[in-house]
């Protein structure tokens, strides 16, 4: 055959290639195995042994393998694989659009940037994009006809670049420029604090067209210093403070308002906030502290709700009109329970006295051999710094980072050096992650989390193990399949398919792509894709030998007679694939890569290479059967009346359309908190949990004044599991945020956990028995977006696909039956979901997964419809039938074989992994499950039936009369 020698070639460079890159995760995994072996459970030794173990080397010839290099270049694992934490960071932009404009107070501006901050909540545009259209609407409505390149907009000395007599496209184009070059600059800021804090294999990723930030770290374990780490924004500054004096006759008269209108700011009509201040005694002269008042950790939301209300803000006199207040950065030694208060001394550009970058940080201890922070100021804050101590000599002053103080002390002298310390009763680790960040230098806005993906590594593990069973599991079912049905024909079936999964995996890890539960899934359904390719050319290599050919001769036309049907079927898939590319995040981004390689690596394998293995053998004058004794005559002769029974077919599929619809009016959706917002926990007991009687604890203590909490607690695969979800303050993207929520949780939940448990070992899920297994988080506006492009891409697939089927086939009539088809599937999946969410022991949630199960299912339903169409393309073209009806039943009838075969490794194989595949997957594999049913029955009753009414009726009824039978 021509290219033998080529494909070989090309076969042999792919195996070289794949072996280099597999190599290392063999060798480390080897190397684990080995020192795990020696160690047991103990982690001291087995890190030793780990230590030992990485001074060996293997010595292969033709290359060497050390531990510590190939951990580094060992296959990625997801989270939900490995564990660890997955964070999109969202620089805030309202920050840098106020640095830009030098922090101005014009009104059009601030209104402007309101505006925006609640447009952004439900747009799915950037946030200057918005801006500029607020600022028009803003500048319309006030007549002020402000230019942007105003000195008081964006033509200040910020920016000298922008000119009085700049246009506002020009100033647009310029100030969207340095917002996506301080994007980079938070980029490099973040990938340098991640490198010191040694994480092995992280992904730091700039999320394109926006100014968001995706950080992966697999097996990471303290998720709390990670979160804390990456949204610092190192912003260093200084701050005169004002004393109690100052502020108490304020406090007095807040005390009485709260007293007279606690309804409306939110609080219990009892509050007393001089006394939740520990202001009681101050009142009488005895209040000494530099801070302003010792709040109870439990009171602290209470107290940040009444000074942020818009009647404690309207109620400030001038001295304190822009003065804030910032809390401590954790209680003092001398009482745990409680945080000090601080006013300080702010102005109308909300900038500090001091407000430089730290040139060098590191670990001191001081007199008393606490730990403290040395640091050495830049340039210019060496000097703003020594004119503030030149004017407080004598008094507090208060040293925050992020507007948390950390220490306040009294300044002796003035420090012209701009060097200064920072104490803050750390402990060791504390300091490092300070000296680390400061180190990194500062983001030029302050982040935050807007979606968060947290698997805990027991969790991490048990889905490996199920992952891979299901994987071997459905493997060898395959191979068995194949070899029973197909005979020796099978086994070349058989060794393509091992083949293609080798060169899979060795892409995969050569591009540095990260293998997730999805992404096994995508394997598993690349496996179907590759028998598949091997079914269509062994039914229509058996269609040539009933004819009377050769062999050989007959397994070239199966080869030549199958190519049309496979490239159509493996083209409309990789399009699915593409639109989950680019449209999806996360893991349905890693599946989308594996089902993309692993349909091209089958069309290499299954169509070219199987080819070279199976001639190779008939030129040796070997035989080689396309079937056994026993599936010899499976399907042969088969002709069923399809399209006479269309319309019974047409009204069931009416019925389940009609109750599918209108289960989504009635019941709706139940949707993750990807698409709704939200966070959810999957958290593990020791025992057996009642999860009404858990939701019902937790709903008493998630309480918030002014808005409904929704609370959601279902069984999670065992009964000794809960998932767990709520939006309790999810406009909140703070850490103190989901700090409280998560102290919530374990003080709800502590009746039900082990008397032992402690809130530390409780968040870390990384006990064999209870704990926090996995959480996700997901912002508001994020949640939008997710949807917004769900929808995006459910739409452009449909749309790719019409257009392909229009193309290859020329026919509106079939495309327009292909597409009804894949709408009366999606339609079917998504009442299925509607209609027993509340019933199925499992989750059935419409959230990002889902759209790539029923993406997946739009891309296997017009792979089977298109096959079906290939043939009838094929007997219209050779008028195999005197009239269209028996045209179109002989078509259908001569591909049941190839349906029967595929379907049903398919199913089987997705079934296997539905049943042991885990309980993450199995939502995902329910819908494929559903949808690869309907569309197997839709290619069929729906597809093609609809193309024959429509052919029909249109210029092509005339093929419904008599003509010469080919």
């Amino acid at each position: 055959m021509q290219g033998k020698g080529l494909i070989t070639i090309v076969a042999i460079i792919l195996g070289l290639i794949c072996i280099n890159e597999l190599l290392p995760t063999w060798y480390a995994n080897k190397t684990e195995k080995q020192a795990m072996a020696l160690a047991g459970n103990d982690q001291v030794k087995y890190q030793k042994e780990i230590i030992r173990l990485s001074k060996d080397t293997l010595n292969l010839g033709f290359t060497k393998l050390y531990y510590t290099e190939a951990k580094e270049k060992e296959m990625k694992l997801g989270l939900d694989l490995k564990g660890g934490i997955n964070v999109l960071l969202e620089i805030n932009q309202r920050d840098l659009v106020a640095n830009l404009t030098n922090y101005s107070e014009n009104p059009v501006l601030i209104e402007a940037l309101n505006r925006t901050d609640v447009n952004q909540k439900n747009s799915t545009s950037t946030y200057i994009d918005d801006f500029f259209v607020q600022f028009a609407k803003v500048n319309s409505e006030k007549g002020t006809n402000l230019k942007l390149a105003d000195p008081e907009i964006f033509g200040n000395t910020n920016l000298s670049e922008i000119k009085y007599n700049s246009t506002d496209a020009e100033v647009k184009n310029f100030v969207k420029n340095r917002i996506e070059l301080s994007t980079g600059t938070a980029y490099e800021v973040i990938r340098t604090r991640i490198d010191k804090m040694g994480v092995t294999q992280p992904n730091v990723q700039r999320v394109p067209g926006t100014a968001r930030i995706s950080v992966e770290m697999p097996g990471v374990k303290d998720i709390d210093r990670v979160k804390k780490m990456l949204q610092t924004s190192a912003k260093l500054q200084f701050w005169e403070i004002q004393q109690l004096p100052e502020v108490l006759p304020y406090f007095t008269q807040l005390n009485n308002i709260v007293t007279a209108k606690a309804d409306s700011i939110g609080v219990p009509k009892n509050t007393n906030f001089l006394k939740l201040m520990g202001l009681e005694q101050a009142n009488m002269g005895g209040y000494t502290k530099q801070g302003q008042g010792s709040v109870k950790l439990s009171d602290t939301a209470v107290v940040n709700k009444i000074l942020k209300s818009k009647i404690a803000i309207d109620a400030r006199p001038a001295g304190i009109k822009y003065t804030d207040f910032m809390w401590s950065y954790k209680p003092e030694a001398t009482d745990a329970q409680s945080l000090i208060m601080y006013a300080t001394r702010g102005n109308a550009s909300k900038r500090a006295p001091v407000d430089g970058a730290v040139e060098t940080a590191n670990i001191s201890y001081d007199q008393l051999g606490m730990v403290v922070v040395d640091m050495q100021m830049d340039s210019e804050g060496a000097k703003d710094w020594n004119i503030m101590t030149q004017k407080n000599v004598g008094k507090p002053v208060a040293v925050s980072l992020d507007n948390v103080i950390y220490t306040a002390p009294n300044v002796n002298e003035a420090i012209p050096s701009g060097r200064t310390q920072i104490s803050g009763n750390f402990t060791q680790e504390e300091a490092q992650d300070l000296v680390s960040v400061l180190g990194a230098g500062k983001l030029p806005a302050g982040a935050k989390v807007v979606q968060a993906e947290v698997v805990g590594p027991s969790l991490g593990a048990e889905s490996v193990n199920a992952g891979m069973y299901s994987f071997i599991v459905a493997f060898i079912i395959i191979i068995l399949y194949m070899i029973f049905y197909y005979g020796g024909a099978g086994i070349f079936a058989v060794i393509a398919m091992i083949i293609n999964l080798f060169f899979l995996f060795g892409i995969l890890d050569s591009i540095n792509a990260t293998l997730t539960l999805p992404g096994i899934a995508g394997v598993v359904l690349t496996m179907g894709m590759a028998v598949d390719a091997n079914v269509i050319i062994y039914e229509r290599t058996k269609e040539e030998l009933a004819l009377g050919k050769g062999i050989k001769e007959a397994y070239s036309d199966g080869f030549k007679h199958a190519m049309s049907a496979i490239i159509d079927g493996h083209f409309t898939t990789l399009l699915t694939a593409a639109v989950l590319y680019f449209f999806g995040t996360g893991p349905i981004k890693g599946f989308a890569v594996t089902l993309g390689i692993g349909i091209l690596m089958t069309l290499f394998t299954s169509v070219l290479l199987s080819r070279v293995m199976i001639f190779s053998w008939l030129e040796k004058g070997r035989n080689l059967s396309v079937w056994t004794s026993f599936t010899k005559n499976w399907f042969r002769n088969t002709f069923i009346n399809f399209i006479s029974k269309r319309k019974i077919a047409y009204i069931v599929s009416s019925i389940l359309i009609v109750v599918s619809l209108v289960s989504i009016a009635v019941n709706g959706f139940k949707f993750g908190v990807d698409f709704n917002g939200g966070r959810n926990y999957v958290v593990k007991f020791d025992k057996a949990v009642d999860a009404q009687s858990a939701e019902e604890s937790i709903s008493k203590v998630l309480v918030t004044t002014g808005s409904t909490t929704s609370v959601d607690v279902k069984t999670y695969g065992s009964d000794n599991q809960l998932k767990i979800t709520t939006d309790y303050k999810i406009d909140d993207a703070s850490v103190e945020a989901d700090f409280d929520l998560e102290n919530k949780l374990f003080t709800s939940l502590k009746p039900l956990l082990p008397p032992n448990a402690t809130l530390t070992s409780f968040k870390s899920g990384d006990t064999d028995n209870y704990g926090i297994m996995s959480s996700t988080k997901v912002g508001p506006t994020v949640a939008d977006d997710i949807k917004t492009g769900g929808v995006i891409a459910l739409s452009l697939a449909l749309l790719g696909i019409f257009l392909y089927i229009l193309l290859r086939f020329s026919r509106w009539q079939f495309s327009m039956g292909a597409v009804l088809a894949l709408a009366h599937d999606a339609i079917i999946v998504l009442g299925a979901y509607s209609l027993f969410y509340k019933v199925m022991p499992f989750n059935m949630e419409i959230n990002q997964d889902f759209i790539a199960a029923l993406l997946t299912v739009l891309g296997y339903s017009i792979n089977d419809t298109v096959i079906v169409f290939d043939r009838i393309r094929e007997y219209l073209r050779e008028r195999k039938s005197t009239t269209l009806e028996g045209l179109f039943d002989s078509a259908i009838s001569s591909t049941i074989g190839r349906t029967f075969n595929t379907s049903f490794t398919t199913l089987l194989v997705i079934t296997i992994i539905f049943i042991f595949g885990g309980e993450n997957l199995r939502g995902f594999m329910f819908a494929l499950l559903l949808g690869i049913g309907f569309g197997t029955y839709s290619s069929i009753f729906v597809a093609s039936a609809l193309s024959y009414d429509f052919l029909k009726k249109g210029d092509d009824k005339k093929l419904d009369k008599p003509t010469s039978h080919a």
